[in-house]
């Protein structure tokens, strides 16, 4: 997919205050500090699309951007540490989930992990929480060009297998990294090819 528009449509604190649109939609999620706003500029090759912050939890509304006039890309609020009130991260957690289990036009969510880290169980629990709840999702493992290169695939396999205990079918899962445009292509035809299929069932 070439991405030839992106543009910044409107940060709502709710869902109900969403974009009143058809159009599918690809929601970016993840723990603070995981890279995703620099992600996000990556795949569109917009670098001022999704501002980066070097205080970690910084996105607190539920942001929509279209992408070739055609689809949306979501980002939302990062889960996990940050320097929130229990209250705000508890407001926060409830707009994330009534995102995800309301909005009809969400598609896909693409959840973002550190590939660097150990796995960490407030990312089991969010993975499994989706797939308890039927929300389709994919991993995008981050900051690849942090490690050597002949630890990235074995890492991310690694990390996939840990899965296994109670997954019987794992999510399709992608290496990226925002510096070295890593993985761009990949996540980019894999949005298309859903994009394809569902113009193709309407």
């Amino acid at each position: 997919m070439i991405i030839k528009t992106s543009e910044f449509t409107l940060s709502a604190p709710r869902v109900s205050m969403c974009p009143n649109d058809t159009k599918p939609e690809y929601a970016f999620i993840g723990r603070s500090n995981v890279g995703k706003s620099s992600l996000i500029n990556m795949l569109c090759n917009h670098k001022g699309l999704a501002k980066t912050s070097a205080t970690p939890g910084k996105t607190l509304l539920i942001n929509h951007f279209l992408i070739n006039r055609e689809w949306y890309l979501v980002d939302l609020p990062g889960y996990g540490f940050a320097k929130r009130s229990k209250t705000v991260q508890q407001q926060l957690d409830q707009m994330i989930r009534g995102y995800i289990l309301q909005r009809q036009q969400l598609v896909n969510v693409f959840v973002l992990i550190d590939i660097r880290l150990n796995p960490q169980k407030i990312d089991r629990d969010f993975i499994d929480w989706l797939g308890q709840s039927s929300i389709p999702f994919s991993i995008i493992f981050t900051k690849a060009d942090k490690l050597a290169t002949s630890k990235v695939i074995p890492t991310a396999k690694a990390w996939m297998d840990t899965l296994k205990d109670t997954w019987e079918e794992l999510p399709p899962y992608f290496i990226t990294s925002a510096d070295k445009k890593t993985g761009r292509d990949e996540v980019l035809d894999y949005i298309g090819q859903i994009n394809q299929e569902l113009t193709e069932k309407a």
